[in-house]
């Protein structure tokens, strides 16, 4: 087992900031590689201090503020225009930034690109769903209409 301090989210282990006890294989070939963490030491408890105020001034401040942009977002379906072929596939996929791009073009709020999450890749136009984490408790599901580009 390793001991480390996540940098960034991680779905199903926790946020940024959080102490984790995870398999060494799981640490060595995904978490430290992709960034997502660092190895725990006791110099990093200022590290932790730092991860969690950043956090702190990303996240919406009030439950309130989170409930209504929850409300806003899933409000009226975001439609996406992307490259696609005669059968209605993309060429590629949607990425979790193109879907943060149409939403605040939808006006809708800006959102982080980090913080939607996908069930399965966006590869054909048609209706989809995403769920963006607005708070630790708040979660909103965002209604994609991806249609082909002219």
């Amino acid at each position: 087992m390793s001991k480390l301090i996540l940098t960034q989210e991680v779905t199903g282990l926790g946020t940024a900031g959080d102490i984790v006890d995870v398999k060494s294989g799981f640490a060595r070939n995904y978490l430290l590689p992709q960034g997502f963490a660092v190895t725990w030491t006791r110099g990093g408890e200022k590290q932790i201090e730092q991860i969690r105020a950043a956090r702190a001034a990303r996240e919406l401040h009030s439950l309130e503020d989170a409930q209504a942009a929850k409300a806003k977002i899933e409000s009226a379906p975001v439609k996406l225009a992307v490259k696609a072929g005669r059968e209605g596939r993309l060429f590629g996929s949607v990425k979790t930034a193109d879907i943060a791009d149409a939403v605040a073009a939808a006006g809708l709020g800006t959102i982080d690109k980090r913080k939607i999450e996908l069930s399965a890749p966006i590869k054909a136009v048609g209706a989809h769903e995403a769920t963006v984490r607005l708070r630790e408790d708040v979660s909103a599901t965002i209604s994609l209409q991806v249609v082909a580009a002219k």
